[in-house]
């Protein structure tokens, strides 16, 4: 049974279907996702690994376990000066999908193409932003020391374009993550010798998912701010941004 290779075959589907029971599990027990965001995560799990490969989903998860530490860090602080989405730090259906619809309908494209190689980097690319973005306001937004990312002018912690220093180590930690999780998925998958390849498609997820999130914060600065987008078309656009520059790399400067 070969649990290497992506599409869904059986052994890809078996492991899959591990992952995602574990996840279910660990996301309950911990308070990660409330029952609507349990059941969006498995069907995106679902898609993502069976249509992908398992070892996208791992990706995923790490994100997801990633980003609920970031947002349980001074989560009594972050209640208190309103920067929290809830009052106990789960998310729902409306984040997963938010944060990884784009990323599953890379891997439905990966599977329709049959182009795995590729569709791995979009798809990382794509978790990368988000990972990036979530990360740099889960954790930039305790800093005081904000500017406004069109005009540097010192603002509000929390408004839409503004950033920090913590807030943009952070996005590059995010990002930084996501990029470390995804060589080992490519080398699992393609059983290629050539180390340089990935590691060069390594580096360039951590600077793009790094990138969607200043794109994330020119949009919320410009657009987001004057009622013209929401924070999801934001995050949709910095999110497809992030794997169609992927993409244009993997195609027109690597491969």
């Amino acid at each position: 049974m070969d649990v290497f290779t992506a599409g869904p075959n059986q052994g890809n589907v078996l492991v899959t279907a591990v992952v995602i029971l574990g996840l279910v599990i660990v996301s309950s027990r911990a308070k990660m996702l409330d029952r609507a965001g349990v059941f969006a995560a498995a069907i995106l799990g679902l898609t993502v690994g069976a249509l992908g490969h398992w070892t996208w989903l791992l990706i995923l998860l790490g994100f997801l376990l990633s980003a609920h530490k970031a947002t349980k860090w001074r989560f009594d602080e972050k209640l208190e000066r309103g920067m929290s989405e809830s009052d106990d730090g789960h998310r729902s259906y409306d984040n997963v999908i938010a944060n990884g619809g784009l990323p599953g309908i890379v891997a439905i494209f990966a599977f329709v193409t049959e182009e795995w190689e590729t569709g791995l980097w979009m798809f990382s690319a794509a978790v990368a932003v988000a990972a990036s973005d979530t990360f740099a306001s889960e954790i930039g937004c305790m800093d005081d020391n904000v500017r406004m990312i069109t005009t540097f002018k010192r603002c509000d912690a929390g408004i839409n374009g503004g950033f920090s220093p913590s807030g943009q180590i952070a996005a590059l930690v995010g990002s930084g993550l996501i990029g470390l999780l995804s060589f080992p998925a490519w080398y699992l998958t393609t059983g290629t010798t050539d180390i340089q390849i990935g590691l060069t498609l390594s580096a360039a997820v951590i600077i793009i998912g790094w990138l969607g999130c200043q794109m994330d914060s020119l949009l919320g600065a410009v657009l987001e701010n004057r009622g013209f987008l929401t924070k999801g078309g934001v995050n949709g656009i910095s999110i497809t941004f992030g794997f169609m520059l992927m993409s244009f790399f993997v195609n027109y400067l690597v491969v």
